[in-house]
């Protein structure tokens, strides 16, 4: 009788100590690492060419608004497009103080991109 209960109580410590071994190695697993965060794939100082778009530099009447500045832009997501411009502004590479909300949007519609819906470049 006392070894059924020895065996019994042997058999619940097995039990509970490898319930509680096999459930903290879940919680050890290696956590992925936090994502970067969102950066210009483009060289953000070839973005000066974007102060044409605003009027503000070099403008020619009947010239198409800087077709360099959207060939800088052409292939990027309208989220990307927005945060090289914003990288170029914020670093006044476009040589000029400028409302940045506004230049933004006037440099993105013309070339046919959006502002993505609660961007803000700050």
């Amino acid at each position: 009788m006392a070894s059924y209960k020895l065996c019994a109580l042997f058999l619940l410590f097995t039990l509970l100590f490898h319930s509680t071994f096999t459930t903290a190695c879940n919680s050890c697993k290696p956590k992925p690492p936090p994502c970067p965060p969102p950066s210009c794939p483009k060289d953000t100082l070839k973005l000066g060419v974007c102060a044409d778009v605003l009027g503000l530099v070099n403008v020619i009447v009947g010239t198409p608004p800087s077709s360099k500045c959207c060939a800088l832009l052409q292939g990027l997501a309208d989220l990307e497009a927005a945060l090289c411009l914003c990288t170029a502004i914020k670093a006044n590479l476009l040589g000029i103080n400028l409302n940045i909300p506004v230049s933004l949007s006037l440099i993105l519609s013309a070339c046919q991109k959006e502002v993505p819906p609660g961007f803000k470049c700050e």
